[in-house]
């Protein structure tokens, strides 16, 4: 919900790491006639404790972004965002699920593998501050 954007700009600002959207950005994907978006929320004790955006195509899914509050990572909430994705991209019948990830972050790319990723790309000075490749990965559904 577009109330829910200050925590998820307070939760992305959290994650030094990422690549950062302007709050411009995110409310845009609000917007009509903006690409067809989904934000999901995890939420604990009615404070939101992670968050993932992603694009739909009708045939794809992009995952643009997710974060989880640093006190709440290892905890499974990324898996469970990941999962709900998922289930949403195959109630809309596409057919594969892409993201890339900084090569640098291990974690994400190891949750990556074990929800069924496959690295099937790199894009080169990708991302900036610090300046690193982007690992391309695909889930066929």
């Amino acid at each position: 919900m577009p109330e829910d954007l200050y925590a998820v700009l307070e939760l992305e600002r959290q994650a030094p790491e990422l690549a950062h959207w302007s709050e411009q950005a995110y409310r845009a994907a609000f917007d009509p006639g903006a690409p067809d978006r989904v934000l999901l929320v995890s939420e604990m004790d009615g404070k939101p404790q992670a968050f993932l955006i992603a694009r739909f195509t009708a045939t794809e899914c992009e995952l643009e972004n997710i974060v989880v509050a640093p006190e709440n990572r290892r905890r499974g909430v990324a898996w469970q965002l990941l999962e709900s994705l998922i289930r949403s991209a195959r109630q809309r019948g596409v057919e594969k699920v892409l993201l890339e990830v900084r090569e640098s972050n291990a974690a994400a790319r190891s949750l990556y593998r074990k929800v069924g990723f496959k690295e099937t790309g790199r894009r080169k000075i990708y991302y900036n501050n610090p300046t690193e490749d982007a690992i391309v990965y695909t889930l066929s559904l």
